[in-house]
C-alpha cells in the first residue's frame, strides 16, 4: 500500500512495461513511490506546459503525463502516463514506460 494525503484522481489498472520495470529494479526503487506523487499532483519534471495540461486534465478528464527521474548512474527518465476518463469519468489505466517506448 501506498501512503498518499491527498489522492486527485483514481489511476485505473496500474502496469508497466519491462524496460521501465528492470529500470526501476536496477535503480532500487518502486514504481509505487512515483505513482503517489502521481495521484497527488506532482507531476515531477514535466515543462510547464505539460503541468498545465495536467492540471485542466484533472478538471476534464484527458490524459495525465508525469516524468521522474530515477537515482541511477544514467537518472534515467520514467513516465506515468493515465489514460482519460471514459464518459462516467473513469480512468482505465496507468502505464509506467520509457520515454522511447
Amino acid at each position: 500500500m501506498i501512503a498518499v494525503d491527498k489522492v486527485l484522481f483514481k489511476p485505473g489498472r496500474v502496469i508497466g512495461t519491462p524496460a521501465c520495470l528492470q529500470a526501476l529494479e536496477r535503480s532500487g526503487q518502486s514504481v509505487w513511490t512515483f505513482l503517489a506523487r502521481h495521484l497527488a499532483g506532482d507531476w515531477g519534471v514535466v515543462d510547464q506546459e505539460d503541468s498545465e495540461a495536467n492540471n485542466q486534465s484533472l478538471k476534464d478528464g484527458s490524459r495525465l503525463l508525469s516524468a521522474y527521474l530515477l537515482d541511477d548512474e544514467e537518472r534515467t527518465k520514467i513516465w506515468l502516463l493515465t489514460e482519460a476518463a471514459d464518459d462516467h469519468g473513469n480512468r482505465e489505466a496507468t502505464t509506467a514506460l520509457l520515454p522511447e517506448e
